[in-house]
């Protein structure tokens, strides 16, 4: 990953011959690493418990709704990386991934990316949740590369705003194409694509591969998948 942590950059060799994406909160991971690190923060004091749950509870409930303000959604969610220090938030950050989000990378995840790394497939998570909470995560993997929401920084400072596109519903699909442009290359370059997801706001970029795979499908995600004929996958049962 570039110091910007986000997307990486791409590598100098010819693509691989498959395209592997990985949507990652209740996909790879059994819980949201997004509503999670509000968890966190309120447990530490960092935030106005009462306040800042009650909004966290709203957003992801409109998130698994499919009605989700994204901008309304960062405005909140990126408030605290402008109100602390970096050297304050990056403790925390390596705390959040020791107590919360080691303990919750289960083998069957692990084993789904490392089939597709093993078989020198191009592999990349594509995450709405945003580039401070996810990199580290990406790294546990082992997936070199990371197509998430970008946070705007200024003078090494975060400004709580968001940069560039979010990656969310077809914003996802946005910065994929910009992604593989970056490098020269295109969806028809790659022989297959496949995406994992667990949500319906994924279907724009699940729609785009041609190997969509339902993976712990929420209800909306599942009936699609039934009448479409996607596999579906559940790696957490």
């Amino acid at each position: 990953m570039h110091s910007s942590e986000s997307a990486s950059s791409p590598p100098a060799q010819a693509p691989a011959a498959t395209l592997a994406l990985f949507d990652l909160d209740h996909t790879l991971l059994p819980i949201d690493s997004d509503y999670e690190w509000a968890r966190f923060l309120i447990r530490l004091g960092a935030v106005d418990g009462e306040e800042y749950e009650r909004r966290n509870d709203l957003f992801f409930d409109q998130y698994h709704a499919g009605t989700l303000d994204i901008h309304e959604f960062l405005a909140f969610q990126l408030a605290p990386l402008a109100a602390h220090p970096r050297s304050q938030l990056e403790a925390w950050r390596r705390r959040f991934m020791d107590e919360v989000i080691a303990p919750a990378i289960r083998p069957a995840a692990r084993a789904l990316v490392d089939g597709h790394r093993e078989r020198g497939d191009l592999c990349a998570i594509v995450t709405a949740t945003n580039e401070f909470v996810t990199a580290p995560i990406a790294r546990a993997f082992g997936v070199e590369h990371l197509i998430a929401t970008g946070v705007e920084e200024n003078d090494g400072h975060y400004t709580g705003r968001p940069r560039g596109t979010p990656s969310f519903r077809e914003g996802k699909v946005r910065r994929t194409d910009e992604w593989l442009a970056s490098f020269g290359h295109h969806w028809n370059g790659f022989a297959r694509s496949y995406f994992y997801s667990d949500s319906v706001n994924d279907v724009p970029l699940l729609e785009r591969v041609t190997d969509p795979v339902a993976t712990n499908p929420d209800p909306q995600l599942a009936a699609l998948a039934r009448e479409r004929g996607w596999p579906v996958i559940r790696l957490f049962e």
